[in-house]
């Protein structure tokens, strides 16, 4: 909006096309909703149970501001126990949210010009994101008939002086797909050669269904050049609590804490209690929400997939699918709104998520099979499927 007395870095700002695709579903009657990752699963009662009584206890004032010690210890632990890697506390910093994190750190590590790759489709919020820091964002298509790995030739071709860091989401929101160890490990070799920063947003560890997820910061040579991003909610069922948190080397902590004490200086404490008795639990939690979602997302891509006009992947992590709708003749935005209007059923157009989505949409499965299937069978009847 421009007016005088907003900034003028926000004159152009707009909601974002995932938030415009949200208000466009609320306003149809008997909606089916696939647009918002937001699981319908509500935390497990028993970390809600614990996080209030100790609210009660007086878990109700500011923890330090890297985070409470005791939930520090609990991630390393978690790291040392899943992935065998030793984390020292002082490399951990909790946040208000993985996107909150993503903010710091391009705060931290980013001077004007500097750019910062971006594989794409990609994550909203990213490219805003290096640019409130005063960066650049480049992206670097993904590409369905590749398997949606990574290239390395198309990444070193992207590469210049400025560029200071790469964006590595895995499992991937909004395709659904997962790069494999080896990318993983030529994304490194490239980093090291142009001594580059790896962000690893690692919000969705819990679903990777081909392959156990391996997280960038423990292959060999990348950890002190990895920043990774870590997030309770989809992992553990928790959007609303907003709490998530920052794995680095100890000069970007203290760099990032400094960032974090003139923001919100500190997570929420009953949100750090809840974390702490998620991760206790995770053994007790987790597996029923990965054997749900992936129930789902496997049932959302058979029934994607008789639709005419129509091909899927199969799904790979995530709780997304990104279905390929180029055979319909129609864009994106085209088909989306033509299934809001005639069938009721709400999802992103996939140029929400950069140039490389057109022809493509983003369904959420964030509801029961039994809802998708009536999603699935008004679909079936429309024109542009039959």
């Amino acid at each position: 909006m421009k007016n005088p007395y907003i900034a003028k870095r926000y004159w152009k700002s707009a909601s974002s096309e995932l938030a415009k695709s949200a208000d466009k579903a609320s306003a149809a009657k008997d909606l089916i909703n696939f647009t918002l990752g937001d699981p319908d699963v509500i935390t497990d009662e028993r970390v809600i149970r614990a996080a209030f009584e100790d609210a009660l206890k007086g878990y109700t004032r500011y923890s330090e501001s890297v985070g409470m010690k005791e939930l520090r210890e609990e991630i390393s632990k978690y790291y040392l126990e899943e992935y065998g890697h030793e984390v020292k506390l002082e490399k951990l910093l909790i946040t208000t949210s993985a996107c909150q994190a993503m903010w710091l750190v391009m705060e931290a590590i980013l001077d004007p010009g500097d750019e910062v790759i971006i594989p794409s489709p990609h994550f909203p919020p990213y490219p805003d994101q290096v640019k409130l820091a005063g960066g650049m964002p480049v992206f670097v298509e993904l590409l369905e008939e590749e398997d949606y790995q990574l290239k390395v030739d198309r990444l070193d071709r992207s590469i210049t002086e400025r560029t200071k860091a790469i964006i590595i989401n895995t499992p991937n929101n909004p395709i659904g797909s997962c790069l494999t160890k080896e990318t993983l490990e030529k994304i490194g070799e490239v980093a090291k050669k142009h001594d580059l920063l790896i962000i690893a947003d690692d919000i969705y560890t819990l679903y990777s269904y081909e392959a156990p997820f391996v997280p960038m910061s423990t292959l060999p040579g990348l950890e002190e050049r990895t920043i990774t991003i870590g997030s309770f909610s989809k992992d553990y069922a928790m959007t609303g609590w907003r709490i998530g948190y920052i794995k680095a080397e100890s000069h970007f902590i203290e760099t990032m804490k400094a960032i974090n004490e003139n923001n919100v200086y500190s997570a929420p404490s009953v949100s750090q209690r809840a974390a702490i008795h998620a991760i206790r639990m995770r053994k007790d939690i987790q597996p029923g929400l990965l054997e749900e979602f992936k129930k789902r997302s496997y049932y959302a891509w058979e029934r994607l997939n008789r639709l005419n006009g129509v091909h899927v992947m199969e799904p790979k992590g995530t709780f997304y699918l990104f279905p390929n709708i180029k055979a319909t003749g129609l864009s994106s935005a085209e088909v989306a709104e033509r299934m809001l209007e005639e069938a009721h059923v709400a999802v992103v157009p996939g140029s929400a998520f950069g140039k490389s989505g057109e022809g493509y949409l983003r369904l959420a499965v964030t509801l029961s099979c039994e809802k998708m299937g009536e999603a699935f069978d008004r679909l079936e009847k429309m024109d542009i499927f039959k």
